[in-house]
């Protein structure tokens, strides 16, 4: 089983495709946001910043959230300067914490919020019909320069 589902939309400010919810997830989603990062000449500080959201955002939707899983990335222009949005979209919160959490030590626990914090200009979440929660992330992404 592949981690993405065949359901992938893609424009070239903006991608949205299913994650399998599995702790590979994460790797198959920082696949996926690298050259899209690369191809909006976002720079290397930056982009680091958005792939450590992302698995953040992706982590806790997999340890703390039940299926389905989706990846949401949007680049928007703001006059000169250049945001990335995050959003992972879940099926709600799950009834227990999962497997995968449990094999991890307690000081890796609860770190990702204080990330979220610290490198995002505003984050959220919106409650949808059905139970499905998307929680997003925005950042600053300044241009890479030429070399």
């Amino acid at each position: 089983m592949t981690t993405m589902d065949i359901s992938q939309s893609r424009t070239a400010d903006h991608t949205s495709c299913r994650l399998a919810h599995r702790p590979e997830a994460v790797g198959h989603a920082r696949r996926i946001a690298r050259p899209l990062l690369h191809s909006w000449r976002v720079g290397e500080d930056a982009s680091a910043s958005v792939l450590l959201v992302l698995s953040e955002l992706v982590t806790n939707a997999v340890v703390h959230a039940r299926p389905p899983l989706a990846l949401h990335l949007h680049l928007h222009r703001e006059h000169a300067d250049l945001r990335v949005w995050i959003a992972v979209t879940d099926g709600g919160p799950a009834t227990r914490t999962g497997r995968w959490a449990a094999t991890r030590a307690h000081d890796e626990h609860g770190r990702g919020l204080f990330l979220i914090d610290t490198l995002a200009i505003s984050h959220g979440t919106c409650m949808h019909g059905g139970g499905s929660i998307t929680h997003w992330a925005r950042l600053r992404a300044p241009a890479r320069t030429a070399a």
